[in-house]
């Protein structure tokens, strides 16, 4: 373990709870604030200091870490009403591991800056919550290198891979390109369970059967297993990856960078949370190819 840290934690939910229990577990002080009182309760049971908002959050900690699920959370927890800005003071540091678009986190950095003379690392991660709660995300990173120095302590307790990618705003480029390689993977996996199950074989083989090929890989071994057992229960919702592809879409739009394949992977998630299915996981995904035999 990684010396002890005191922390500020603003997102308690799906990836955010499993990363707090880990980090108290391993002798961390956490102070933790969420909007959903349930998730706060648990959280407090883990053992985390329960705040009574995201200002309080911030007192007494050197890192304040942000796990929230859309752009306008991050703006409302930090900027609003007894935000985190509220109370920061140098020299504490905000860790965002939100998945925003590119010019949000830039933007939220440099009003930071202003406001506060505090700063910002962009730090999304990737591997779900079990990653999280295991210590083994990907983390990919943006901030001044001095700042990148003091969270290594931190990383070495929540991730497997921490990469500084470069100035701030540079750890979400590369999650956007991890979306976009994620989202289309997810439409290929349902597409391989279709083929193979339309072809009678025992499509539940496939992984170990193409394991160690150029097929392999975490979705392949992790995700495609959940959609032949259709278990679609989340460990990462489909309106956040749409949310997602919405943004690379965007992203790349804007540098006039065709993504054909991330476009239909998108218009896939927009039809899946379309027909009401924005909560469940998302290999969900694959009901889009199920055959309704009525």
């Amino acid at each position: 373990m990684s010396e002890r840290l005191r922390l500020g934690y603003v997102g308690v939910g799906l990836m955010g709870l499993p990363m707090v229990t880990r980090l108290v577990s391993l002798g961390h002080r956490v102070a933790a604030w969420d909007i959903a009182t349930a998730r706060l309760d648990q959280a407090q049971a883990a053992g985390a200091r329960r705040a009574s908002s995201a200002a309080d959050a911030v007192h007494d900690v050197e890192l304040v870490l942000l796990n929230l699920p859309t752009p306008l959370a991050v703006e409302d927890a930090v900027f609003g009403a007894n935000g985190v800005a509220s109370a920061l003071r140098p020299p504490q540091l905000v860790v965002d591991f939100s998945t925003v678009a590119v010019e949000d986190g830039r933007s939220f950095a440099a009003r930071l800056a202003s406001s506060t003379h505090c700063r910002w690392v962009d730090a999304p991660v990737s591997g779900g919550p079990p990653a999280s709660g295991s210590g083994t995300l990907t983390v990919m990173a943006g901030g001044e290198a001095d700042d990148i120095a003091r969270v290594q302590p931190l990383m070495r307790d929540v991730a497997a891979r921490f990469t500084h990618m470069g100035p701030v705003g540079s750890g979400l480029v590369a999650k956007m390109i991890n979306q976009l390689i994620v989202g289309c993977g997810h439409a290929v996996m349902a597409e391989a369970l279709v083929v193979a199950e339309a072809a009678g074989i025992d499509a539940s083989r496939i992984p170990e059967c193409l394991a160690g090929g150029h097929a392999d890989g975490t979705l392949l071994q992790k995700l495609y297993p959940r959609m032949v057992a259709r278990d679609f229960a989340p460990q990462g919702y489909a309106r956040q990856l749409l949310k997602d592809l919405e943004m690379v879409s965007e992203f790349a739009g804007a540098m006039k960078a065709p993504t054909p394949m991330a476009a239909e992977a998108l218009s896939l998630y927009r039809m899946l949370v379309h027909r009401g299915h924005a909560e469940l996981d998302t290999s969900a995904v694959f009901k889009l190819y199920e055959r309704d035999d009525g």
